[in-house]
């Protein structure tokens, strides 16, 4: 456990004694750090506990605040101070940063985890496109939340399964079948026209021209089924190879089929009618929704037999839970907010205990040269998900589907990622790492500041100590990030660490053969920063170079 973590748990400890409160309640005033540049004249941790106390304790929020400040003791705060109506403002000791600072460069990465992590079983699944297409640009958002997400909850301590489901079973495959064996009989020469609600992109011309390629007309007499399973199985591989590019590796590619071959869905029927939440209405079978929330009630079976794609749903999260997840994590487009009332209802349906978190994204909007660029998946007409990776490559593909919170609309703007210039700021954040080894190797050049140690973090100034309570709030972020899933958070703070970096570095002189131990403490104070965004470079998913 690193210095603040622990004057913060003090500070809790504190509270909980002095006011005879819950340690929950203690636990909501933990110590924030001050990172605004602007405000460091008010100290270099904040609290809101005496605001937040007032009302339990009845009484005035700068009564509670001075007798915080009159109390509390601890030999890293230096002072605390009371501002407005009771804010608190730590100002720590100067020794409180040598000693954090040695952490930081001891623990490397252990330093931004917990000490008693979770540990859940937590099920991720996101994409989950329909293969009867390529992948779309607006997928692009959706992959890079539910796989940034993955990264920081693993690397948290927790168990993470990173899932597609594979939507290959109903009426959407059938299509897909029929529209390639439609284009296989033009590609043939036979005149036949392709119906209206087929799937009209230039990919299926693609394979049909493959298809006639290798084989000619010889495929004129197979059945629709060959033809659904050939698409299926090349649009499939071509999603793969998207995400692989996109830097999506998925731990498991569910099929819905299966659902359906191993009597799942009968299963799980089976146990929602034991818990009388089915019943039977001109012929079709319904499940109870509207008791837990939902809508509407939703139809599982149809009057002619079939299974409708919610029966499916519920068969698939039970399999889920079979499967040991604590934590089911859906990524869906905006417009499935009637679909996320379903999923948690058939969670109470089935009665799971697993939490179940459902995350809306959305729209995705293109820009270039001012104008936004067009999709129609029926008119054939397709910006895809690979186009953009190809246009500007992985890693500002990545950071900019991040950009912005996920309930808020996104403008992919490929003018500015196409940029090389600091106004990009995947160049911009690649550049400060870039600087931070161009730093240390040429100091590693003179023997007086060769092998750095954790001991030479000593006497450090206000702007290392600055740079440094900004690293330190990674912690924090992950840990909210945890808590919320709002992954945009990493993509901000690793874009301001890089910009805190480089002011860093044009205001105070770091390689001055003059003053050794100032060079020292600051050359470890850079392998902290660089040990940072290398930390956050990973978890975003963005490449880390050499040299730019």
């Amino acid at each position: 456990m690193n210095t603040i973590l622990k004057l913060s748990q003090a500070f809790c400890s504190f509270l909980e004694n002095t006011f005879s409160i819950d340690k929950s309640e203690a636990e909501k005033y933990t110590l924030e750090l001050n990172v605004d540049e602007q405000k460091q004249q008010f100290g270099d941790l904040t609290s809101n506990a005496a605001m937040g106390l007032a009302r339990e304790l009845k009484r005035s929020p700068r009564q509670i605040a001075q007798q915080i400040a009159d109390n509390f003791k601890n030999p890293l705060v230096e002072k605390i101070e009371i501002a407005g109506p009771g804010f608190l403002n730590f100002t720590l000791a100067s020794t409180a940063f040598d000693t954090v600072g040695k952490e930081l460069f001891e623990q490397k990465t252990a330093f931004f985890k917990p000490t008693t992590p979770s540990n859940k079983s937590i099920n991720i699944e996101f994409v989950s496109a329909n293969p009867t297409g390529p992948l779309h640009f607006g997928h692009g958002r959706g992959g890079i939340i539910g796989d940034v997400l993955g990264n920081v909850l693993s690397f948290l301590g927790n168990r993470v399964t990173k899932e597609f489901y594979i939507n290959d079973a109903g009426a959407q495959m059938k299509k897909l079948g029929n529209s390639l064996l439609t284009r296989y009989q033009q590609v043939s020469g036979m005149k036949v026209d392709l119906p209206e609600d087929a799937y009209h992109g230039q990919y299926l011309v693609d394979l049909a021209n493959e298809l006639f390629s290798e084989h000619g007309d010889r495929l004129l007499d197979q059945s629709q089924e060959f033809f659904e399973s050939f698409a299926q199985t090349k649009l499939l591989e071509h999603i793969k190879a998207t995400l692989a590019d996109y830097g999506i590796h998925f731990d498991e590619w569910f099929s819905e089929k299966t659902l359906h071959e191993s009597g799942a869905i009968d299963q799980a029927l089976a146990l929602l009618e034991k818990k009388d939440l089915l019943y039977e209405d001109d012929g079709a079978v319904w499940f109870k929704s509207t008791k837990f929330g939902d809508d509407k009630d939703r139809v599982l079976r149809k009057k002619d037999g079939t299974l409708t794609y919610a029966s499916a749903d519920i068969a698939y999260m039970q399999d889920k839970i079979n499967r040991s997840a604590d934590e089911l994590i859906y990524i869906l487009g905006h417009d499935h907010h009637s679909y996320a009332t379903r999923l948690q209802s058939i969670r109470q349906g089935l009665g799971l205990e697993s939490s179940l978190n459902v995350i809306l994204y959305q729209l995705v909007s293109i820009k270039e040269d001012g104008q936004q660029l067009r999709m129609s998946k029926r008119a054939g007409v397709i910006v895809t998900l690979q186009d953009v990776i190809d246009t500007v490559g992985k890693d500002v593909a990545r950071f900019f589907y991040l950009q912005r919170k996920a309930d808020a609309q996104l403008e992919f703007d490929l003018n500015l990622a196409l940029k090389h210039t600091d106004e990009n700021p995947v160049y911009y954040i690649q550049y400060a790492y870039v600087r931070t080894g161009s730093i240390l190797e040429k100091a590693y050049a003179e023997t007086a500041l060769a092998d750095i140690t954790q001991k030479d973090i000593t006497n450090l100034s206000n702007a290392d100590a600055f740079l440094l309570k900004k690293i330190v709030s990674l912690t924090s972020i992950l840990a909210t990030i945890e808590q919320t899933h709002q992954t945009h958070l990493l993509a901000y703070y690793t874009h301001e660490l890089a910009q805190f970096f480089n002011r860093y570095y044009n205001k105070n002189r770091v390689i001055n053969l003059e003053n050794i131990p100032e060079s020292r403490a600051r050359l470890a104070l850079v392998m902290i920063v660089r040990q940072t965004l290398d930390v956050c470079l990973n978890l975003l998913g963005l490449g880390k170079p050499n040299k730019m």
